[in-house]
C-alpha cells in the first residue's frame, strides 16, 4: 500500500508535469490522485480476501475537533487492517479565478499545519501511517534566493530538515501551535513548470 502511493504520485507529478492532467486547486488534485491510485488496486491485490478501499474527505474527531483526511487509503485481508492518512496542498500562482494567488506564507504553514494533522491522526490510532503530498509552481519557495521573512519559519525549501519542533509564529494575522515530534527530510522534484513533494515523518 505504501509503495502504491509513491508510485501513483510519481505517476500523477509527471503527467501534471508534462500537461496530461490539469490540476487549478487542492479539489481537482485530489480526484486525479485518487484515480491513478485506484488504477493501481489490481496490480497490488494478490489474494481473493483482500479488499482495499480509496474514501476522499473522510471525518473524523481528533481531540474534540472535527477534521476531514484528503484521502484515506485502507486495505485489509486476514483481519488485519492497515490505513493510511493522506493530506495534500496545491499552491499555483494563479487561481481557479483566473487572477493572481498571494499568501505563500499561509500556503507554507499550512503544509506544517499538514503534518502536524497527520501525526494527530497516528497517535489517536485512527491511521497506522500518514503522508503528505504537495504541488506547487513556484520556484522561489523550492530554491528561495534568501530566507530572511518570518515565514521561513515554516521552511519548506528543498534539503531542509526539521523535526521535532514547536512552533508558534504567527502567519496571516492568526496565532499558531504547530507541534512535530517526528523528524521530516523534503525532497521535491520537478517536472515541468512544477515541483512535487512527499512527506513522512520518521520516529526519533
Amino acid at each position: 500500500m505504501r509503495a502504491a502511493i509513491s508510485l501513483s504520485w510519481v505517476m500523477f507529478s509527471r503527467k501534471v508535469g508534462n500537461g496530461l492532467i490539469s490540476i487549478n486547486k487542492e479539489a481537482s488534485m485530489q480526484l486525479q490522485y485518487a484515480y491513478v491510485l485506484q488504477q493501481l488496486l489490481p496490480l497490488i491485490t494478490f489474494h481473493d480476501a483482500e479488499k482495499f478501499e480509496i474514501e476522499l474527505e473522510t471525518g473524523v474527531r481528533v481531540k474534540d475537533r472535527s477534521r476531514e483526511i484528503d484521502l484515506l487509503f485502507s486495505g485489509e485481508f486476514e483481519s488485519q487492517r492497515h490505513i493510511i492518512a493522506i493530506e495534500m496542498k496545491c499552491y499555483r500562482t494563479l487561481a481557479a479565478s483566473g487572477g493572481k494567488r498571494g499568501a505563500t506564507d499561509i500556503f507554507m504553514k499550512d503544509v506544517y499545519e499538514d503534518l502536524h494533522l497527520l501525526e494527530q491522526y497516528e497517535s489517536e490510532g485512527i491511521v497506522q501511517e500518514g503522508v503528505a503530498l504537495v504541488m506547487n509552481d513556484m520556484k522561489r519557495l523550492i530554491h528561495p534566493p534568501r530566507k530572511d521573512a518570518k515565514c521561513w519559519d515554516y521552511d519548506i525549501s528543498h534539503g531542509s530538515s526539521f523535526g521535532p519542533i514547536q512552533l508558534s509564529t504567527p502567519i496571516g494575522g492568526r496565532e499558531i501551535s504547530i507541534n512535530l515530534e517526528k523528524t521530516y527530510s523534503l525532497d521535491w522534484i520537478n517536472y515541468g513548470k512544477f515541483w512535487f513533494l512527499e512527506a513522512q515523518g520518521r520516529n526519533v
